[in-house]
């Protein structure tokens, strides 16, 4: 059926919908599971040191109790731990996660694509893409609006932008502390996705101490926090070295590259890239995403000819290919591809609409220039009968034009 709804279709765009709550769940449970071992280490070890005293009859009475009382605090402070962490971050992360998941699960209800469950369904996600979309473009203000007037805080990423904003910020500011936090956070994803991006923090805090002149802590921080690195970014160690002996300013090639500050700006770029990554977020705002898969089916190479511009054609729309900063489509067409047609679509040069069997294409009978049947019976009519082709100038009557049929 024409309308049925394609949910599988829908629901490619939604993997980072699910994905983000997931994430920030797996951060609380690595968060408690970290506090577990730590805490519980402790009482282990206390219970077995007691269990040793007690094998070989040397336990005292009073220092047991003392050691007892103490694991017994110790479980008490992992309880009330575990309790505020769930409090504050797990319980929310597990609703959040759960309202998600039922807002996706409604359109499996819904079978066609005109019902208006559907179309209130759609609405709401076209506000959590705009929300993306102001989010992505620093307009957090505008974002958190849209979110609270439309009651969607739950179904949109704010604190995970703003976190991305603090620490770009941070970069921006030349401070790596943030950044090196974050990937602390996420090691272990981090070295899944076999990102370097931590590598290239630490050496860019190197790089500041030697910039510095503070020659004694550079060296210090190579051997703690670069020399980890030597099996896969040898090379870059070996070269960063030799910054202890050059200054900036008499700094040539590689090394002048390396105190070169723009390296801050491909380090906002990596942070960017790597957490987009983590969260299976697109590199892309989501609301781009779903106007370049309608916009490709669309563009034609007609659509960048300033004399064939059809009025109903949104790729048309905003001086697409002029180099221009136009307001409609077109511009956000330029970076799509042409569409490809299994049959032939044919756009009138005079009027920019598509001939078809209802506007059917006439041809003129010597040069071959086809324009639509509506345009040359306007142009009849003010001229008595007569047209005359805007391309070549040839002029013959209406009724000398040749009907072309569509392949």
């Amino acid at each position: 059926m024409a309308n049925k709804l394609n949910v599988d279709g829908i629901l490619l765009f939604e993997q980072p919908f699910a994905r983000v709550p997931y994430e920030n769940y797996r951060k609380v449970f690595r968060t408690s599971q970290r506090n577990v071992e730590r805490d519980l280490k402790a009482v282990q070890s206390a219970a077995t040191d007691l269990a040793k005293q007690s094998s070989s009859g040397s336990v005292n009475s009073e220092a047991a109790i003392q050691s007892i009382d103490a694991m017994i605090t110790n479980v008490e402070n992992l309880k009330r731990k575990l309790s505020d962490l769930h409090d504050t971050a797990g319980k929310p992360t597990q609703d959040v996660i759960r309202e998600r998941l039922q807002h996706l699960a409604t359109i499996e209800s819904i079978p066609m694509a005109n019902d208006p469950e559907f179309g209130r369904w759609a609405d709401t996600r076209l506000d959590r893409w705009l929300v993306d979309w102001a989010l992505r473009n620093g307009k957090e203000k505008t974002a958190r609006m849209i979110a609270k007037e439309k009651h969607i805080e739950t179904l949109v990423d704010i604190e995970l932008f703003s976190d991305i904003k603090r620490i770009e910020d941070a970069l921006e500011r030349h401070s790596c502390t943030e950044a090196i936090a974050w990937c602390n956070e996420n090691k272990t994803a981090l070295r899944k996705m076999k990102s370097t991006l931590e590598f290239d923090l630490r050496l860019q805090e190197y790089i500041e101490l030697s910039r510095a002149c503070k020659y004694d802590e550079a060296m210090e921080y190579a051997r703690k926090h670069l020399a980890p690195w030597k099996e896969t970014h040898m090379d870059q160690i070996q070269q960063a070295t030799v910054l202890l002996a050059v200054r900036p300013e008499r700094a040539y090639g590689r090394y002048k590259r390396l105190y070169d500050f723009s390296r801050w700006t491909v380090l906002v770029q990596s942070f960017r890239t790597a957490i987009y990554s983590l969260n299976t977020l697109p590199t892309e705002p989501l609301l781009h995403l779903s106007l370049y898969a309608g916009l490709a089916s669309l563009k034609l190479p007609a659509c960048f000819l300033h004399a064939t511009k059809n009025v109903d054609c949104p790729v048309c729309d905003g001086e697409a290919g002029s180099g221009s900063q136009g307001l409609g489509l077109g511009k956000l067409a330029e970076e799509v591809p042409l569409s490809h047609h299994a049959n032939s679509t044919i756009v009138c040069y005079i009027t920019g609409k598509i001939m078809d069997a209802d506007n059917m294409p006439l041809a003129f009978p010597d040069t071959g220039y086809v324009y639509s049947r509506e345009a040359m019976e306007e142009m009849s009519l003010k001229n008595g009968g007569m047209v005359t082709c805007p391309r070549s100038k040839a002029t013959c009557k209406f009724s000398a034009l040749r009907r072309v049929y569509i392949s």
